[in-house]
């Protein structure tokens, strides 16, 4: 089980633990314990070997193709992170002999994996072990990694095997060819791999630093090579009362990095460099290089976001340091050549691949907290455009359709063509999103519009935001189908974000995306005439905008009903039977559903996946038609209510988004309880929720809930609103967002906004409709 109230002092709120070893539940800590830094993620396994452990290690943007037949992929790097140890001459592992006082926490705030506890073995010997280990913020390519072993009950000879081990593969896909591997100085240990399709060139390096009672000491060491794999064995003897200590350092480098991906590229010179690095580090040594490492994750992070809660709960505090952390050990703010995994960097699952979460719900956080990334993560889908153009003409279409799965952006759609089983015909089941789930597209506007609105980035707009908008309408307005019967343009054969209604016709968030897309493009259109007329006329064609015109006007746009204002998900939802849903809004494991239907049963009920036609209000309100009498707060409420009670909230990417939907209808018990959820999606008690990576979406969910749900943040239009609605748990929040380029510090309790700017530009904010402007700070008294 896990526990959160380990923290105590400086660090209440700030750890993860678990005080229970379980071999079979491994992969839980392995996940939510990850260590990263947006260069690479290294799954949190242990150090000693397990039978259901996955070792992974990524490094962001390294894809590869195995074969013809397989679907591009993160590879799983060499690891590093194994130890190989023999007390006595026997493997050590805590499935043999007694473990007392197991610990195993990530501490959040120095961003470190700490593992600690007594062991008996099954002679009798008694030790005590600590694990410690880290992926440096302060030094992109640098692991490292300590174990201190002290003999508690008579001497004992022990032994460890430690190196690297390139023998890893995806799920049984080895992505890479041998490589060399050689040791330097009897203690510098390089292996190189490449990866067989992409051809990306990986260096791997390692030394091991051993001392005795705080002496640093030679132990009798032996060298060995195996096919892929090269490493080191010490062997040594340590009396009743001494301590051992083995530290560990290890650095990766890729011939993608941005410093060798050049035609001048060397691997003979990035293997010289990077082991001089190494060698540069091992002089430093692990206690200096964990303080930086400290530091950089203190002054980057959390003197930044500074994102405190007074909670009846404490485990909302420690979900928000939970959710920053994640979210910044996810992202690639190095190189605006990445995108951030649907699993971020902790597993294999969805490969590493990029979906609409990066926009939806990932991207929000770093728009109002950390720009410069949230522009990165944006000019990534502008690098990706050649692939959106090509998607769009293989389907026969013009313009850009953005693939549903991107990995690098040359690679195009790397959505794979098959998935889980077919519960009813025992098939593979066919998965269509990479052929017709297309609100991606229009969403990446949106995105686009969201940021330019809060930061202001006139020149993204001018370099990347014009020309990625305007591609976009250019797909929608080729991709509308005219209904010659009902004179209008529909959407027909889509997948919403529902995916548990496939092939419908006129999906109302498809519809209505779109139709913000080409209402968009015509704005910037008109905006950039005026205000760059060399540059309108390169990336506006003629009769662009009054075909997007034409489109628009005439586009199906479906309506709410008379009788109580609910608008129909696509053209069939509300005509579909319906079930009782009872067992599965209970379920404990998403997805089961699909023991009692297959796809094609579960495409003619009323149920609904995840959030659709409640995301719908949510980003509408937020643009130039929020008052359209179709998202009217009337309309909001009957939507939320009726769709509330038949989505299964099977993705992760549901509960935040009703969690903010539920707040701004003042169900604020309902919001705090689809809040709590969110949270626990990753953090909850369920021991396999996470086994095959973190849930990127909900990390993201938790801070729009917090964020745009209890604080009412939002962007209308260009217009900063804030209209909290703080939940009865919690009695104050503090954060700090950017508006403009401009840093503003929140300070909100049930009765008072106050709001700090950090410059003295003006400000204006709207709170509960009324516009205030202020320069240095502003108190606004709130009323229920």
């Amino acid at each position: 089980m896990m526990d959160y109230s380990i923290g105590k002092g400086n660090y209440e709120n700030w750890i993860l633990g678990e005080n229970n070893f379980s071999s079979l539940h491994l992969g839980k800590t392995e996940t939510v314990m990850l260590l990263g830094n947006g260069y690479m993620g290294l799954r949190s396994a242990n150090e000693e070997p397990y039978l259901s452990e996955r070792r992974n290690l990524f490094i962001n943007g390294t894809f590869n193709q195995a074969d013809k037949n397989e679907v591009v992929e993160l590879p799983n790097a060499a690891d590093a992170t194994r130890l190989d140890i023999l007390i006595d001459g026997e493997r050590f592992s805590l499935e043999f002999g007694e473990t007392e006082n197991y610990s195993k926490q990530l501490n959040i705030k120095d961003a470190e994996l700490i593992r600690s506890f007594s062991w008996t073995s099954p002679e009798g010997k008694k030790l005590q072990f600590r694990f410690s280990r880290f992926v440096s913020f302060a030094h992109s390519h640098l692991i490292g990694m300590k174990m201190e072993l002290k003999c508690l009950s008579g001497a004992v000879d022990v032994s460890i095997e430690s190196g690297i081990n390139a023998q890893m593969t995806n799920s049984g896909v080895q992505h890479f060819l041998e490589g060399d591997r050689r040791i330097w100085e009897d203690r510098f240990i390089q292996l190189v791999q490449t990866t067989t399709q992409s051809g990306i060139d990986f260096v791997h390096n390692t030394v091991h630093t051993l001392k005795l009672n705080d002496e640093e000491i030679t132990a009798e060491a032996n060298k060995y090579m195996e096919r892929r794999k090269v490493w080191m064995s010490y062997k040594f003897r340590i009396e009743q009362g001494d301590n051992f200590e083995l530290e560990k350092l290890t650095t990766v480098h890729t011939s993608r990095d941005k410093e060798s991906d050049h035609e001048h590229y060397s691997l003979a010179e990035m293997q010289e460099q990077s082991l001089r690095e190494l060698k540069d580090f091992d002089k430093k040594g692990y206690e200096r290089l964990r303080e930086s490492h400290r530091l950089a994750w203190q002054e980057n992070v959390w003197d930044a976001y500074g994102f405190e809660v007074e909670s009846e709960n404490p485990d909302d505090q420690l979900a928000i340091h939970f959710s920053l952390y994640h979210l910044t050990a996810m992202t690639p703010a190095h190189d605006d050549r990445m995108g951030v995994g649907a699993k971020a960097l902790s597993g294999e699952a969805y490969k590493g691949h990029s979906f609409w979460d990066t926009e939806i719900f990932i991207l929000p956080f770093f728009i109002y907290s950390n720009p410069d990334t949230a522009r990165s993560l944006l000019q990534y889908r502008y690098h990706g455009l050649p692939g959106a153009r090509q998607k769009a003409a293989e389907q026969g279409y013009i313009g850009a359709m953005f693939p549903w799965e991107m990995a690098w952006p040359t690679d195009g759609e790397v959505t794979p063509e098959w998935g889980d089983i077919d519960i009813v015909t025992g098939e593979r089941t066919k998965i269509w999103a990479g052929l017709i789930e297309h609100h991606l597209s229009a969403d990446i506007a949106f995105a686009i519009y969201q940021y330019v609105n809060v930061t202001g980035d006139e020149e993204f707009l001018e370099q990347y935001g014009y020309v990625m908008v305007f591609e976009t309408a250019r797909f929608w307005a080729s991709r509308f189908e005219w209904n010659e019967e009902r004179e209008r343009y529909e959407i027909t054969d889509v997948i919403g974000p529902d995916e548990y209604k496939e092939h419908v016709s006129n999906n109302a968030f498809t519809n209505y995306m779109a139709y913000f897309n080409l209402m968009l493009a015509m704005r910037y259109a008109e905006k950039l005439e005026k205000e760059n007329p060399e540059l309108w006329k390169s990336l506006v064609r003629q009769g662009d905008h009054a075909d997007w015109q034409s489109k628009a006007e005439r586009l199906y746009l479906p309506e709410p009903r008379n009788e109580d204002l609910v608008l129909p998900q696509d053209d069939t939802y509300l005509e579909l039977r319906e079930i009782d849903l009872d067992k599965y809004k209970k379920q404990t494991k998403a997805r089961t559903i699909y023991r009692d239907y297959n796809p094609e049963q579960i495409n003619g009920i009323q149920v609904t996946k995840q959030a659709d036609i409640i995301l719908l209000f949510f980003l509408m309100e937020q643009t130039f038609l929020k008052d359209d009498p179709r998202f009217s707060k009337e309309a909001k409420r009957a939507n939320f209510f009726y769709y509330e009670a038949r989505t299964l909230h099977d993705s992760s990417l549901s509960l935040s988004t009703h969690a903010i939907a539920a707040s701004e209808i003042g169900a604020r018990e309902l919001a705090y309880s689809l809040f709590r959820k969110t949270c626990e999606i990753d953090m909850g008690q369920n021991m396999h929720s996470s086994d095959d990576g973190i849930h990127a979406a909900a990390i993201g969910g938790i801070w729009k809930a917090a964020v745009f749900g209890f604080a009412g943040v939002r962007q209308t239009d260009g217009r900063l609103m804030i209209n909290p609605r703080l939940p009865k748990e919690w009695g104050r929040m503090q954060f700090s967002i950017y508006w403009k380029g401009e840093p503003l510090r929140l300070d909100i309790t049930k009765n008072m906004l106050k709001i700090s700017a950090g410059s003295e530009k003006a400000v204006q904010v709207e709170t509960a409709g009324n516009v205030h402007e202020f320069e240095h700070s502003i108190e606004i008294t709130l009323t229920d």
